[in-house]
């Protein structure tokens, strides 16, 4: 593992311990050549996901990206770190387990959507108004009507996978 502070590739493991309800492991690492402490995680990865996006250009699926993404959106918002983790970890496996290598950006942020409309309606608009490119308040307007219109039937609760699978593919239909 390379070294963040000095770029050296000798490093030593001080520490493993498993982190999010085992679905990692989390590395507690020193650096022999400058002595730097750094921490690394470790999980599972199904398959290599290649995000085609909307240019066309094909990238790399950047998990950490995803997370800053939801995180930006839930910023101030009153839902633990934990969660998050838990959303982004259900997003990853259900975009691994689709059986597709290759993934568009659209996609991956139709499925966002959908999981930040179930977990907090604000974070959802903020997400929205940033990945649809809103232009002027009529396209805040919209999004909330379409919020208003659903709210009964809204819960406040865990987002599970099967949540996220359910309401994506009610979007697809």
């Amino acid at each position: 593992m390379r070294c963040p502070f000095c770029g050296s590739e000798n490093s030593q493991v001080k520490d493993s311990r498993p982190s999010d309800e085992n679905a990692a492991i989390r590395r507690r690492r020193v650096c022999s050549d400058c002595g730097g402490r750094f921490t690394t995680f470790e999980r599972v990865q199904l398959r290599e996901l290649t995000v085609i996006k909307r240019s066309g250009r094909k990238a790399p699926f950047d998990r950490e990206k995803l997370a800053r993404s939801i995180s930006v959106a839930l910023r101030k918002r009153p839902i633990e770190a934990e969660r998050i983790e838990r959303l982004v970890s259900g997003l990853v496996r259900q975009l691994e387990s689709s059986g597709e290598s290759e993934i568009s950006s659209a996609d991956i942020g139709e499925l966002v959507m959908a999981a930040l409309r179930e977990l907090d309606p604000v974070a959802y608009v903020r997400f929205a108004s940033v990945y649809r490119d809103f232009r002027d308040t009529n396209d805040f307007e919209a999004v909330l009507r379409d919020l208003a219109s659903d709210a009964p039937e809204r819960r406040r609760g865990d987002v599970s996978a099967d949540e996220l699978e359910a309401a994506s593919t009610a979007k697809k239909h």
